[in-house]
């Protein structure tokens, strides 16, 4: 019931951003490798590139004097799934794992994580 008490609630929303999903390091660049394989990454690597935008228009956003800048949470499922908690009142916590034996994708996550 109503007891007059102000009720707090929050949500945690945990993506894994998948690994190395380059064709040539998830083994999908060889001759007969299997298509889904090579799907699954390209749809991981569409829906990073839309966070990235994401990222991008938010940051934009931020440094504009109003919200005029659109932020385009709808051009990814990923993205939909994380307008609320990237729309303003939440925060938000980027892991980037790295391994210095990996240098080219340590580089590439890194930036990625910056971003």
């Amino acid at each position: 019931g109503d007891d007059g008490r102000e009720r707090l609630t929050g949500s945690l929303t945990l993506v894994d951003l998948a690994g190395s999903e380059r064709a040539d390091r998830a083994g999908t660049a060889q001759p007969g490798a299997c298509d889904v394989r090579l799907r699954e990454a390209c749809a991981i690597n569409r829906s990073l590139l839309c966070l990235c935008d994401v990222f991008r228009a938010l940051a934009r956003r931020g440094r504009a004097s109003d919200d005029a800048v659109h932020v385009p949470y709808r051009n990814s499922v990923l993205t939909r799934l994380l307008q609320r908690p990237l729309s303003g009142t939440g925060k938000c916590l980027v892991v980037a794992n790295v391994a210095p034996d990996q240098a080219q994708e340590t580089n590439a996550t890194l930036r990625f994580a910056a971003d």
